[in-house]
């Protein structure tokens, strides 16, 4: 949209995170006034902010404190016009260490945001969801009218995101759109995610070590995710709704591998079934693909990056990178 976004203030919580990062360049490029809320800590702000274009973020205000804080929320929002809320705590294996956590965050953190974006008044909220809230497939390729079955702590503290996020446009008539993306990947994904890790042990040496190979999964290159969920926030049919943005073509685990090895021009053994690496057995989604219809309608919007362009992006990026990764593939 021409100039939509010009002058227009804009809170991206989670904006200095992997997604978040992207989207708040992407927002200042339009034009937007954006302040990141990101969680505070005593080394400043890091993650995927680190890289950053300089220019970019010197012209973002960010704004540090924590999801669980309602006033450090309703302060970050006052005056913003359109928040995107991508923070949460998004590690799988982590929310089977520390469920409580998760749910703390990521429930009552979206509570938060969504009072903070009801005293703010704003015209647009935006939260972010995941494909995980689907588990594995019932049916292919997954719309959004696909039944939602939690698999992790995770996925249902997302699951409960969303619903909150919906009652509140129902009860209140908050502007709220839900935005579900299949599994994004690209340039400054942090290593826990199976591309960055593949490539950074493939460099490394000749060995990658993985978990299970047969999942399938839809993959969406980061500047795509991003580029959809600024529709979302644009076309107005989508305040009530939920938009999921996906490729509509699934790979496997294995078969990912294999086409990572061929961009790298790399051989590497590989040794699957590491137990440090697997999900426990019925917490494993073995099926995600995206149906794109809605997005493709509603939006107006489909994925530009092929799926060999944005693996070179990304390893390129990761081989630049590759000394803040360990052997093992975990990032420093």
């Amino acid at each position: 949209m021409t100039d939509f976004w010009k002058d227009r203030r804009v809170l991206v919580t989670g904006g200095a995170g992997f997604i978040g990062s992207f989207l708040s360049e992407a927002l200042v490029r339009a034009g937007a006034d954006v302040t990141v809320f990101t969680r505070y800590s005593s080394r400043g702000v890091g993650g995927a902010a680190a890289y950053m274009n300089p220019d970019l973020r010197r012209r973002i205000r960010f704004v540090m404190g924590d999801l669980k804080d309602p006033a450090a929320l309703r302060a970050a929002a006052m005056d913003c016009d359109t928040i995107f809320h991508l923070g949460a705590h998004i590690g799988i294996p982590y929310s089977y260490v520390h469920p409580v956590d998760v749910v703390q965050t990521n429930v009552m953190g979206t509570t938060n945001v969504l009072e903070a974006a009801r005293s703010a008044g704003v015209s647009k909220l935006v939260i972010f969801s995941t494909s995980e809230v689907y588990g594995t497939a019932l049916y292919a390729p997954i719309d959004e009218a696909h039944p939602l079955q939690a698999q992790s702590p995770y996925a249902a503290s997302k699951i409960a995101a969303d619903q909150l996020g919906l009652s509140y446009h129902r009860a209140f008539g908050t502007p709220v759109a839900i935005c579900r993306p299949f599994n994004t990947y690209g340039p400054r994904q942090p290593a826990r995610a199976i591309i960055p890790t593949v490539i950074s042990q493939a460099l490394r040496g000749d060995e990658v070590r993985l978990g299970s190979l047969h999942p399938t999964r839809d993959l969406l290159f980061v500047e795509d995710t991003v580029a959809g969920a600024m529709r979302v926030a644009e076309v107005g049919a989508t305040v009530g709704e939920v938009t999921q943005l996906g490729t509509g073509v699934e790979i496997s685990i294995g078969d990912l591998v294999k086409e990572i090895c061929a961009v790298l021009g790399k051989s590497p053994r590989i040794i699957a079934d590491q137990s440090d690496r697997q999900r426990p057995a019925k917490s494993e989604v073995n099926r995600l693909i995206a149906s794109t219809a809605r997005a493709a309608e509603m939006l107006d919007w489909a994925p530009k990056v092929s799926l060999a362009e944005g693996l070179a992006q990304t390893a390129r990026w990761v081989e630049e990178n590759l000394e803040y990764f360990t052997a093992d593939g975990y990032q420093i």
